[in-house]
């Protein structure tokens, strides 16, 4: 613990010099404002030790709840491909009825049904038959001979909608994989911004001991002590909020990977920072391997099949059907019968219905051509940004550690120029902010080019390729 200047009994010398406000204001708010970007760009805890990137990932294909649920829908979708398909096998029925009538031709039918019709009977009389009751149980059968292709429209279109939703699933992945790439760094940025700000109370520490010694030689007025004590208080408060900001990026982090992995203590891998190559720009006709553009040919396609279902309605449908039956009414004499036949039907007025499903059809499968066109410039975009983005980091990492060298060799400079007496306060308060500011921008740059490079493989698809493999 060093002395503070009120304890101090050396009277303050008169024309001393004050930094000026702005330099602790710009310092605080430039730590915190990185802190706060850091935690809030990423997408609850246990420790881990030498948790790596991959290992992260991996927990999140397998735990984030948004990825599992599009798994459960492409089950969905293959379940849907099996009920298209059962169209094409007949449909079997088995119904039971029973019935008490004294209406004539119900109990006409009945007595025929069982065979005990008997017409010779003195007081058989068709017209006032007395109460007859009957269980009938059938078997029947239905089969469409001719559907006008419903059948196999149905099952191509629920198949391509496998297909899509199979896509729709590599697109959460290949999103999910960055969003837990750039939390991870993110992660790893905060950490090393407290590194930074450890250095600075460091630093502030020593200046504020060389101060106290000149202070106390007569060299050096007491507001110079008074503004590093109250710089020194900033920096203490800026490590409290930094170190909180690394709780934040964890919390945000393990809600990326679906469960609790990661908290302020995990020990994660650091990122290697020699070899940083200046990503080239990729050719254009990549997006056509990113899921998002693969499920919207998919949904062209699904469109184009429901175009052609729809003048399906145009032609007749032909379906076979049978059915076995058994009556009695004593449940003692069962009667057996049988009735087979094939039906055609055909409409050949409708009210236009078919005309106008048609036209929807036909409109619906122009806007999914459109929403494929969009999308493909869309993607186009994204893939330039990225890259623009991932060039424009490489460049600042390069800027930003020049910066760093030149700040702390001026900072080193000030420091002796002042304990000898050639330098102010403000000279040397001006050269630690100066410090600590390249040195959280040269953080910034570096996980921002990391960052970069993985929004980069996002933009070309390259992402769920290398971790979940070929759809």
């Amino acid at each position: 613990m060093y002395e503070t200047a009120s304890d101090l009994s050396l009277p303050s010398k008169p024309g001393s010099s004050r930094p000026t406000a702005g330099f602790s204001s710009r310092m605080s708010a430039l730590i915190i404002g990185l802190a706060i970007m850091g935690a809030l760009l990423l997408p609850t805890a246990v420790s881990a030790e030498n948790l790596t990137l991959e290992e992260c990932i991996r927990a999140a294909l397998a735990k984030n709840p948004n990825a599992g649920a599009t798994a459960l829908r492409v089950e969905a979708a293959r379940a849907t491909i099996t009920q298209a398909r059962s169209a094409y096998y007949p449909l079997f029925m088995l119904s039971g009825d029973y019935r008490l009538s004294d209406n004539p031709t119900q109990a006409f039918m009945m007595q025929l049904n069982q065979r005990s019709l008997n017409i010779s009977d003195p007081g058989f009389n068709p017209n006032d038959p007395s109460s007859t009751d009957n269980l009938r149980l059938s078997l029947g059968l239905k089969y469409s001979l001719y559907d006008r292709g419903v059948r196999s429209t149905q099952s191509n279109v629920a198949a391509l909608g496998k297909d899509a939703t199979v896509e729709q699933l590599a697109a959460v992945q290949n999103e999910l994989i960055y969003q837990v790439t750039r939390g991870y760094y993110g992660v790893l940025q905060i950490q090393d911004l407290v590194n930074v700000q450890r250095e600075t109370v460091a630093s502030l520490e020593e200046n504020l001991r060389v101060a106290m010694e000149r202070y106390r030689a007569g060299s050096a007025v007491k507001t110079d002590v008074l503004n590093l004590e109250v710089r020194l208080a900033q920096a203490r408060e800026d490590l409290i909020r930094a170190r909180n900001g690394v709780q934040l990026a964890a919390a945000s982090l393990n809600t990326a990977i679906g469960q609790e992995l990661v908290d302020g203590t995990s020990r994660l891998t650091p990122a290697g920072n020699d070899n940083l190559p200046m990503p080239p720009m990729p050719d254009l006709t990549v997006i056509e391997n990113r899921p998002e553009m693969r499920a919207a040919k998919n949904r062209t396609q699904i469109e184009q099949r429901k175009t052609q279902g729809s003048r399906s309605n145009y032609y007749p449908q032909v379906n076979a059907y049978g059915s076995y039956d058994v009556d009695t009414g004593d449940l003692d004499n069962f009667e057996g019968s049988y009735v087979v036949g094939v039906m055609a039907e055909w409409e050949f007025f409708d009210g236009f219905r078919t005309t106008s499903s048609v036209d929807r059809a036909e409109n619906e499968w122009r806007a999914a051509r459109q929403d494929e066109k969009n999308l493909r410039n869309q993607l186009i975009l994204d893939l330039r940004r990225a890259h623009i983005q991932a060039s424009e980091s490489r460049e600042r990492v390069a800027v930003t550690r020049k910066s760093v060298e030149s700040a702390e060799e001026a900072l080193r400079i000030t420091r002796v120029r002042y304990s000898e007496g050639a330098a102010n306060i403000t000279e040397l308060l001006t050269a630690q902010v100066g410090v600590t500011a390249s040195q959280s921008r040269s953080v910034a740059a570096f996980y921002d080019y990391l960052i970069a490079l993985s929004n980069l493989e996002r933009s070309q698809g390259k992402l769920v390729t290398r971790f979940v493999g070929e759809r």
